[in-house]
């Protein structure tokens, strides 16, 4: 996407703001898994360095999602800041969650995917509608038993007797 896409060769020594709106037509391009829709807003500072450009992003929106236990639709808000470096270097790779090697002749910069990542991630595993927020644990959950406890209640008391006559 074009739109989400920055020269950086034509950037100066300093901070530089974006800003960028979006709703479902985004999610549309980078993928529709999770998340398939939303709106929100992305600030983004790009502090262009020497040797470096650290880049600020702060996301602020919501998307819809689908509750896991009772299949309603719900918004679900996400406020996100979150930091990665763009080091230049010889060739493209990811060093760290936040630091980036780019080759040093890159000419631009394309943030979307960063965007798109940064929402995906901050979406919960578990989806619950918030009016199930408060309920307690014992409240329509699963509670698990590992596979110890299940056999001592199932032990018969007279196997147990059968293995003790063995063990003489």
């Amino acid at each position: 996407m074009e739109r989400y896409r920055v020269n950086i060769l034509g950037l100066s020594l300093s901070v530089h703001h974006f800003e960028y709106e979006f709703g479902s037509e985004f999610f549309n391009s980078y993928g529709t898994e999770l998340p398939s829709e939303g709106a929100f807003k992305v600030d983004i500072a790009i502090d262009k360095r020497e040797t470096f450009l650290e880049t600020n992003f702060k996301i602020t929106g919501s998307t819809r999602l689908m509750c896991d236990r009772s299949l309603d639709e719900f918004d679900y808000p996400i406020n996100i800041s979150s930091r990665i470096i763009f080091k230049y270097g010889d060739e493209d790779k990811e060093i760290s969650d936040e630091v980036t090697m780019i080759n040093r002749g890159t000419e631009t910069l394309e943030l979307g995917h960063y965007i798109y990542e940064f929402i995906a991630l901050a979406i919960p595993m578990k989806k619950l509608h918030p009016r199930f927020e408060n309920e307690s644990a014992e409240d329509g959950q699963i509670v698990y038993t590992s596979e110890n406890e299940e056999k001592k209640e199932e032990t018969d008391p007279r196997w147990e007797m059968l293995k003790k006559l063995n063990k003489n």
